[in-house]
C-alpha cells in the first residue's frame, strides 16, 4: 500500500505473508492522524485505487495538464453519523409509486429555486414537493464515484462533454463526491436517505455493471449500501447480474431488487416472508402502450394484457418514459430523434421510439396541437395510474419537461439535460392531473391489488373482478382494428370488499364513439370524475351509453 500525506510525499508499505489468506493479502496500519491520508495499492511499477475504497479522491477536479492520465486516490471515512433510529417505510410494492431522477438534473436548473443546485442536499430541499406529489420511492440514477469527463487526457478548456449518467465501470463503494454540497459526501448521502425516511419515502439505487466486474464484487456492493446507508432498494443492469444470488441472500430479503427483465431461472420461493422483493419491468409496456396511444393496429389484448400483469411471485414496474428514450412531452412532440448536441452525428439513441409528434415537429404555438399534446399526456398518466403493478414516472414528465427531441441525453450537463421546472398554464395541468391521479390510486384499493386480477366472478357477485365491454356491455371489441374498449373493475374484491367500482372509457381512435356501462345495482349510479378531453370535473351519468371523445380516456366511479 502507498500512503499519501498531505503535501504528496509517499510512503510505501509492502503486504507480507502473514496477512495472506489465499490471494488476498491485508495489512493493519496504525498511528495518530493515519485518516488524514490518501492512499492507493501498487503492485511492481503498477500504481492504482483500491476498488472498494470508501472515498475517492482525484475525480473532482478534471486534468490540469493536457496528456496527463487522471490520478486517483483512496480515502479514509472517518466519524461517526447520527441515524436518529431511521427505519426503512418498507412500504408493499402494491402501494408504491416510483419517482426515477438524476441527482445533477434533478435540481441544477436554477427553476428548481433550490439553495444546494445538482446536489443530495437539493434533494431534501425538494422533499415536500415530493410529498405532496404523492410518490413513495425515489429511484436515484448512479450516485457512486465515476469518471465524467469522457476525455479525461483533455484539459478543462477542451472538455466539452460530461458522462452525466454513470453507466460505466465505477468505484462502487464511494458516494459521489461532485453531488455533495459538503466535504463529506458520505454525510450528505445519508442525510438525505434518513430525510427521506422520515418522510415515508424510500430510496432505491441504480447499478450498472459491465462484464469486468465480478460478481462477487456485484454482491459485496449492494450488500455495502444496504447496511452502511440504508438504502431500500437497487435496480441492476449489466450483462451477466447474479439474479439468483441476489435472490437467496439473507441480508437482501427485505430489499427490493429491480431487475429490467425476469430470469429465466427460477427464483426462490418466499418463506415466511409476506414482502415481495423482487421486481422486473412489465415486458415491452412502453412501446406497446406509446403504439396504442398513437392509433396503432392489432394492439388491444396486448394492452389489456400490460394493464391487468400483477404476478404473484414477483412485481413488475410500468413507465411510459425514463431517462433513456424520450420525455412524456417530447414523445408526443418529436417523431424523429434530435441528437446532434451529443456530438456523434445524431448516431446515438434508438432510431424507433413509437412517438407521434400530434402534426408538427418540436414546439409550436398553434392551440390545436398543444390540446392536444395536453390530453395524449393526460393519456397517458391514466394508462399509466390506473394499470395494475408499480407506476414509474420519470422527473419532470408531471409537469411535461422537454429534452428537446434529444433522446439520449447522457452526456448533455446543461439545460437540455436539466429539469426546467415549468410554472405555465400547460404544465400546472398535467401536475394538478397527475396528482390527481397518484391520490386516486392511494384511495382505492381495487386500483392497486396485491395480485393479478383473474377476470372471473369468484365471489358469485355478479361481477367479475375486472370485465371488458364495448358498444355493448360485456361485449369488448378485440378484433385487429378494434381502438376502444372499456374496463370495469369491481370494488367488492377490494381487501375490505368495500371499494368504489371503477369504469375506464378508453377511445384511441381519433373520432368519437359510443362505449356502453354496465348496469349497477338499484342504489348505485356511475359518475364521471375525470375526462382527458377537459380539466377535472365531476358529472352524473345516468344514460347506459357514454359518448368518448377521439383520442380521449374518461374515468367513471360508482355512487350510492
Amino acid at each position: 500500500v502507498i500512503l499519501y500525506d498531505q503535501k504528496g510525499k509517499e510512503f510505501r508499505i509492502p503486504f507480507s505473508q502473514e496477512g495472506r489468506r489465499g490471494s488476498l493479502y491485508g495489512i493493519k496500519i496504525e498511528g495518530n492522524g493515519i485518516s488524514d491520508y490518501l492512499y492507493n495499492f501498487y503492485s511492481e511499477e503498477e500504481v492504482f485505487t483500491d476498488p472498494y475504497a470508501r472515498k475517492i479522491f482525484g475525480l473532482e477536479k478534471w486534468g490540469v495538464h493536457k496528456g496527463e492520465k487522471r490520478k486517483t486516490f483512496g480515502g479514509f471515512v472517518t466519524g461517526k453519523f447520527d441515524w436518529q433510529d431511521d427505519v426503512s417505510p418498507m412500504i408493499p410494492l402494491e402501494e408504491s409509486i416510483f419517482y426515477g431522477l438524476n441527482v445533477r438534473s434533478f435540481t441544477m436548473h436554477k427553476s428548481s429555486n433550490v439553495r444546494h443546485r445538482g446536489t443530495y442536499e437539493g434533494i431534501v430541499e425538494k422533499i415536500p414537493y415530493l410529498k405532496e406529489l404523492g410518490i413513495t420511492a425515489v429511484e436515484l440514477m448512479p450516485c457512486y464515484e465515476y469518471e465524467e469527463c469522457m476525455f479525461p487526457e483533455r484539459t478543462v478548456a477542451d472538455a466539452v462533454r460530461l458522462n452525466c449518467w454513470g453507466f460505466q465501470k465505477g468505484f462502487y463503494f464511494a458516494p459521489k463526491a461532485a453531488y455533495s454540497s459538503s466535504v463529506s459526501p458520505e454525510n450528505s448521502f445519508k442525510t438525505m436517505v434518513r430525510e427521506l425516511h422520515k418522510n415515508g419515502i424510500e430510496v432505491i439505487m441504480q447499478f450498472y455493471f459491465p462484464t469486468e466486474v465480478k460478481q462477487l464484487s456485484m454482491l459485496d456492493a449492494i450488500k455495502f449500501w444496504v447496511t452502511e446507508y440504508h438504502i431500500d432498494g437497487v435496480r441492476v443492469s449489466g450483462l451477466h447480474i447474479p439474479y439468483r444470488c441476489l435472490a437467496e441472500e439473507p441480508m437482501l430479503k427485505d430489499t427490493t431488487i429491480w431487475c429490467n427483465y425476469k430470469p429465466k431461472e427460477k427464483l426462490p420461493e418466499k418463506h415466511n416472508s409476506a414482502f415481495k422483493n423482487y421486481i422486473s419491468n412489465n415486458g415491452n409496456y412502453r412501446n406497446q402502450m406509446r403504439r396504442f396511444l398513437k392509433g396503432d393496429d392489432g394492439l388491444m389484448e396486448q394492452v389489456l394484457h400490460y394493464h391487468r400483469c400483477n404476478p404473484k411471485e414477483y412485481g413488475v414496474v410500468n413507465y411510459m418514459a425514463d431517462y433513456d428514450g424520450f420525455s412524456m412531452y417530447d414523445s408526443v412532440s418529436y417523431e424523429r430523434k434530435h441528437n446532434e448536441k451529443n456530438g456523434e452525428d445524431n448516431r446515438d439513441g434508438n432510431d424507433i421510439n413509437y412517438t407521434w409528434n400530434c402534426g408538427v415537429e418540436g414546439d409550436t404555438r398553434k392551440s390545436a396541437i398543444q390540446e392536444l399534446r395536453l390530453k395524449q399526456i393526460k393519456n397517458m398518466m391514466t394508462f399509466l395510474f390506473l394499470s395494475q403493478g408499480i407506476p414509474f414516472i420519470f422527473s419532470g414528465d408531471e409537469f411535461g419537461n422537454s429534452r428537446s427531441g434529444n433522446n439520449n441525453c447522457y452526456c448533455q450537463d446543461n439545460e437540455t439535460g436539466w429539469i426546467k421546472w415549468k410554472d405555465n398554464k400547460f404544465s400546472k395541468e398535467i401536475l394538478e392531473y397527475t396528482r390527481f391521479l397518484i391520490q386516486l390510486r392511494k384511495n382505492h384499493p381495487i386500483l392497486h391489488m396485491k395480485e393479478e386480477l383473474l377476470v372471473m366472478d369468484a365471489k358469485g357477485c355478479g361481477y367479475p373482478d375486472i370485465s371488458y365491454h364495448g358498444v355493448e356491455a360485456w361485449r369488448p371489441d378485440l378484433s385487429y382494428i378494434s381502438h376502444m374498449i372499456g374496463i370495469l373493475l369491481c370494488g367488492q374484491y377490494a381487501p375490505d370488499e368495500q371499494d368504489s367500482s371503477f369504469y375506464i372509457a378508453c377511445n384511441m381512435h381519433w373520432i368519437s364513439h359510443k362505449l356502453a356501462l354496465p348496469k349497477l345495482p338499484k342504489d348505485e349510479i356511475w359518475v364521471k370524475i375525470a375526462d382527458t378531453a377537459c380539466p377535472i370535473e365531476k358529472q352524473e351519468q345516468n344514460d347506459s351509453i357514454t359518448m368518448i371523445q377521439g383520442r380521449c380516456l374518461a374515468i367513471y366511479q360508482t355512487k350510492k
